[in-house]
């Protein structure tokens, strides 16, 4: 899970704290990532962090002190919030000491990963429903019978310079197989109007290609880039994800999510309504 960005969209915020521990209520994104994990059945992940930004890895782990403080006042629900976090997943943090692209940062993780399939996912991209995006994608992958698949959304084409945009040949209604990704087209030249987003689960075999990945658009090493060689050669799937996906790495996005996880908290639901009433907002279909 890459999260070594630097996160200037939010600053001055991640002056100090991570994007990834932007808050959705009072959980972090990265939290609501790592819970999706676990949830799969996922019980190691990796996050590939940065210097500076330790604070990630420390959510992760115990706090003896507040714990202490927490027991001695029988506070026992506070005392089973804190304790969650570490509970999760076996959280491993390996530090990507160069910005050099996020390629290269799913290539710091080799190690720890090991030589075996894996998911891939943005420390701050969230999908909501009935399944988590990386459920989904586990599920294609053993419908497809193996092989990587990647996770698609369906945007305008007017929007394709924001995405990379998958190029392929469709298996079914929400499926291709892909045969390259062209990162952030013009309009009129991306090649589907499926978006790369959210992540993937990827054979190890990208660890070799990522270390003979030469550097692309602004001298760095691009996943994408590695994942559209890996498809010349191995199956690649992009499956178009169900649910709702919120892109918690941009300003309007993460609001949204945020708005969107207090009206749907009993704790915080009727008095955010109620406020957004007296402001004049209007519900859906009231």
């Amino acid at each position: 899970m890459p999260a070594g960005g630097l996160g200037t969209r939010f600053l001055p915020f991640t002056r100090v704290i991570p994007k990834e521990l932007l808050p959705l209520v009072d959980t972090p994104i990265i939290d609501r990532v790592v819970s999706d994990c676990a949830l799969s059945g996922i019980e190691r992940v990796v996050i590939v962090g940065a210097p500076g930004k330790s604070a990630l890895e420390a959510y992760f782990r115990p706090s003896p002190r507040v714990a202490e403080r927490l027991e001695a006042e029988g506070r026992i629900r506070e005392l089973e919030q804190l304790r969650r976090p570490e509970r999760l997943a076996e959280v491993v943090v390996v530090q990507q000491l160069e910005a050099k692209g996020n390629g290269h940062a799913v290539l710091v993780a080799r190690d720890a990963v090991g030589e075996e399939p894996f998911a891939m996912l943005w420390g701050d991209d969230i999908v909501t429903g009935a399944a988590s995006g990386v459920a989904q994608l586990v599920a294609a992958r053993e419908r497809l019978g193996g092989g990587s698949v990647a996770a698609g959304m369906r945007v305008p084409r007017a929007w394709s310079a924001r995405y990379g945009m998958f190029s392929g040949e469709p298996v079914d209604a929400r499926t291709i197989r892909v045969s390259g990704i062209v990162e952030k087209p013009d309009p009129v030249d991306a090649p589907s109007d499926l978006a790369s987003v959210h992540g993937y689960v990827l054979e190890p075999r990208i660890f070799d290609v990522l270390a003979d990945q030469p550097p692309g658009h602004g001298g760095e090493i691009w996943l994408s880039d590695a994942v559209s060689r890996l498809a010349q050669d191995d199956p690649v799937w992009a499956i178009e994800l169900e649910g709702r996906r919120y892109d918690a790495g941009d300003r309007a996005g993460y609001v949204a999510a945020f708005v969107d996880t207090a009206l749907e908290r009993s704790d915080t639901a009727e008095a955010l309504r109620e406020h957004l009433r007296q402001a004049g907002w209007k519900e859906p279909g009231g």
